[in-house]
């Protein structure tokens, strides 16, 4: 069983994940964001065996360096988006300077695809590419949690009006991954509460 730590972080309320399995020494991170201080006094004395990406947005992205140079770990990142992290053109921190600085970092260690298994934590995670949101997001499922990015939220889908984002992609990653799922599935979203696959599949207004 998963013991599983929300942080909201940075301007936008990022969702980062402090993930640990059975060795409580151990963990993952899912997307350190913008400001991320409140999760790196958590992580003092764990061992982070990685920093796993659903996308390198850059409010997702705020913090993977601060902790990678702090814990030694490595991070995964989809192939598509492997220069995400060098740019902050790509990444979006240029376009929305208001709410961040340019925001560069050292590329990812692993690159992510669809159907890998990532043995970490003691648990299994497997990886859905999921576009539509942005070409390389990918969602995490791991026994009956999925970490979903901002693909899926409660009651609501991600934005696809973002450079390389795709409004039909999108709807085929929900429909043809996501909602595959078993309804007992919980997920945890990129930005809001957490949620089902059965209450999206029943009460999501913009996908059924």
């Amino acid at each position: 069983m998963l013991k599983i730590e929300t942080f909201s972080l940075g301007p936008l309320q990022t969702n980062a994940y402090l993930i640990r399995g059975e060795d409580e020494g151990k963990a993952i991170i899912i997307d350190p964001g913008m400001n991320p201080a409140p999760l790196i006094r958590r992580i003092e004395g764990l061992e982070i065996e990685a920093i796993l990406l659903t996308h390198a947005h850059f409010d997702h992205i705020g913090g993977v360096d601060e902790i990678r140079r702090l814990k030694q770990c490595p991070v995964y990142l989809h192939s598509l988006e492997s220069d995400w992290l060098t740019t902050p053109g790509l990444n979006g921190s240029l376009r929305w300077s208001e709410v961040s600085p340019p925001i560069e970092s050292s590329p990812a260690e692993y690159e992510l695809a669809e159907g890998q298994k990532l043995k970490l934590i003691g648990h299994e995670f497997a990886v859905y590419h999921t576009p539509g949101h942005s070409p390389g997001s990918v969602s995490f499922l791991c026994g009956n949690d999925l970490f979903s990015g901002d693909v899926l939220f409660r009651i609501s889908v991600g934005r696809t009006d973002l450079p390389g984002g795709r409004e039909a992609d999108l709807y085929n990653s929900i429909r043809g991954k996501l909602y595959r799922l078993p309804d007992e599935v919980t997920v945890y979203p990129g930005h809001g509460p957490k949620t089902t696959i059965g209450f999206e599949k029943t009460n999501n207004p913009y996908v059924s």
